[in-house]
């Protein structure tokens, strides 16, 4: 099973999909990767040699925000906004959806579950 950027790829599907298990890697940049180091598409992660995996890591580690960084960053930029106390910060406080979307109805994700109101009694 390789190991890359501290998770562990699985062995039994291609390249370029195995690599999007990693927090930051999507299609677009497992492609890039994946033609950087000058692998075919059809591989798969068992069929690569020690040396090919060792390209792989060393060509996100060098051009890639990956993992523990990647949430860091996205966690410092939220807290930056929060400490700012902007619109999306105040927004982000609150825990109500960020980018401008109705909150009269829907936006339950964000909300969470339905809190009952007490209504009058009869």
């Amino acid at each position: 099973m390789a190991r890359i950027a501290g998770v562990n790829i699985p062995t039994n599907k291609r390249v370029v999909i195995a690599l999007q298990y990693i927090h930051g890697i999507g299609a677009h940049n497992a492609e890039e990767i994946v033609k950087k180091v000058g692998i075919e598409d059809s591989r798969r992660v068992n069929q690569l040699s020690d040396a090919e995996v060792l390209q792989i890591r060393e060509t996100i580690d060098r051009d890639y925000t990956v993992e523990g960084d990647l949430r860091r960053e996205v966690s410092m930029n939220i807290k930056r906004l929060m400490d700012l106390a902007c619109y999306r910060g105040l927004r982000h406080r609150k825990g109500l959806p960020v980018r401008g979307q109705r909150t009269h109805t829907n936006a339950r994700t964000r909300k969470g579950p339905a809190k009952p109101i007490a209504g009058k009694k009869k």
